[in-house]
């Protein structure tokens, strides 16, 4: 019995399908065909515009007559077009909203060989088969990646860090920064989410007088936060020194997994793979967790003391000799341009009053404060 109606448009025939099962189960495709086959949905609690559906596709094969179960997962990506979100984009300017998201790159980077060239302790989940939909959709296939959690102390922190820095470095890994074919500057997310959205937000006074806001941000939190605001094309324009290089593009922990091989780090969601300024991929390691209240923000300081060495470290292991005062800034102008000033989470604002959604302000005031701390503290 066969059942994978809930892919809709990311299914495959039982062909395909039973080809990529002999992939995952590592025997012969001539000798394997499907004897059931069904779809779960994975529930997902945080926005993914560029993703349609994730789901696991179960069931048993027969494999020279023996029945053996397997279990692959697939991950429907879109142009983020198709998003319901994207509804809320002004007319005037979707064309540059729909260019800004490369929604093609997951799929291409799993096309490639990146697999064979992260370095040691770093890994990604195989590729069964990526499908293309049509010209704004694909489904990916990967063997999945059995998780075994781990607590994130700063230990563990560092030793992230430190196999980012030797992926960001990494000449063989560098060749492929780019496979995605989609061009990013800061100046685009400046030009992009920062004046047609964040900046606007900023100088609305109506934000600042809801309650919780202001409850949160003092008077000179505030005043800071407008004024590193009114520096932004100063701060890209520093940020646009510093040496290229590969960038996960979003490195925070849901992204690191780690499995019950010791100190193996598993990459996951490749839609901002990219190069980028030295260090990018230290700003969502350090805050992921904190933004989703997942980690207090008084652990800020010290996982930041940890993870900067560390990914320095990183860097020096694959020849690069990038000075760690230089790491540090660059770390701290992308901190404040790319998540401190958006942090307020001006998406929630309009929920009832709760205890949650005030921790959830105050967190992010906290996170807005060590951004221009740290920004303060390198210049």
């Amino acid at each position: 019995m066969h059942d994978r109606s809930a892919l809709g448009p990311a299914n495959v025939s039982d062909e395909q399908l039973a080809t990529m099962v002999a992939g995952v189960l590592e025997c012969d495709p001539a000798s394997t065909t499907l004897a059931t086959s069904f779809v779960d949905e994975v529930a997902y609690d945080l926005p993914a515009i560029t993703t349609a559906g994730r789901f696991w596709v179960q069931g048993l094969a027969l494999v020279g007559g023996r029945e053996v179960p397997f279990k692959l997962f697939a991950k429907h990506v879109q142009s983020w077009t198709r998003s319901p979100l994207f509804d809320q984009v002004p007319l005037e300017f979707r064309e540059q909203a729909a260019a800004s998201v490369p929604w093609r790159t997951e799929a291409l980077v799993y096309r490639s060989d990146l697999h064979e060239r992260l370095p040691e302790g770093l890994t990604m989940p195989r590729c069964l088969g990526v499908f293309d939909l049509d010209e704004l959709s694909a489904c990916i296939w990967l063997e999945p990646v059995e998780i075994h959690p781990v607590a994130w102390t700063t230990e563990h922190y560092a030793h992230v860090a430190s196999l980012l820095g030797r992926m960001a470095a990494a000449p063989g890994v560098i060749e492929l920064a780019t496979v995605g074919g989609h061009d990013f500057h800061v100046r685009d997310y400046v030009r992009g989410r920062l004046e047609i959205q964040v900046l606007p937000m900023l100088h609305d006074p109506q934000l600042w007088e809801h309650p919780l806001v202001a409850g949160a941000f003092d008077a000179t939190l505030r005043r800071r936060l407008l004024a590193a605001a009114d520096l932004v094309t100063e701060l890209v324009e520093e940020l646009s020194t510093y040496p290229l290089l590969t960038s996960h593009g979003d490195a925070c922990p849901n992204n690191l997994l780690t499995t019950d091989v010791p100190d193996q780090v598993v990459l996951i969601d490749f839609g901002f793979w990219t190069l980028q300024p030295v260090g990018f991929d230290l700003a969502q390691l350090l805050v992921g967790d904190a933004q989703l209240g997942r980690t207090s923000t008084a652990m800020l300081a010290e996982i930041e003391q940890a993870i900067l060495p560390a990914y320095v470290a990183g860097l020096r292991a694959e020849g690069c000799d990038i000075a760690l005062d230089d790491v540090r800034r660059a770390h701290a102008l992308q901190l404040l341009l790319f998540t401190g000033l958006s942090a307020l989470p001006v998406e929630l604002l309009d929920q009832p009053p709760s205890p949650a959604l005030r921790r959830t302000v105050d967190s992010r005031a906290e996170i807005i404060r060590f951004s221009l701390d740290l920004l303060d503290a390198t210049s």
